[in-house]
């Protein structure tokens, strides 16, 4: 069984980070408010799990402003790209297995 499970990410056992990888898959960028909106989660619960992807290097932060206003907005890179894509096979290997 070990071998089933062996390329499952520990990164993204979290449903939050498991959500902001979905959504930069399929998306070029997202920003803070927009992965928020989506997720349904607080500031802080979003932070946290944003730091925790980009100290892996899955993700990077673009900081800007528009207008006056400060923007934060978050892309998938290729490393982080490659480690999900292997992580989503693994689980349906294990459901094939199942």
């Amino acid at each position: 069984m070990k071998n089933i499970i062996q390329n499952i990410n520990k990164a993204f056992d979290h449903r939050i980070r498991l959500g902001i990888m979905s959504v930069l898959m399929v998306n070029d960028s997202a920003s803070f408010n927009t992965l928020k909106e989506l997720l349904g989660v607080t500031d802080g619960n979003l932070a946290s799990h944003v730091k925790a992807l980009e100290a892996e290097e899955y993700i990077i932060v673009e900081k800007q402003f528009i207008g006056k206003k400060p923007n934060t907005s978050y892309k998938a890179t290729a490393l982080g790209k490659k480690a999900f894509r292997d992580h989503i096979e693994a689980l349906e290997k294990l459901i094939q297995k199942s």
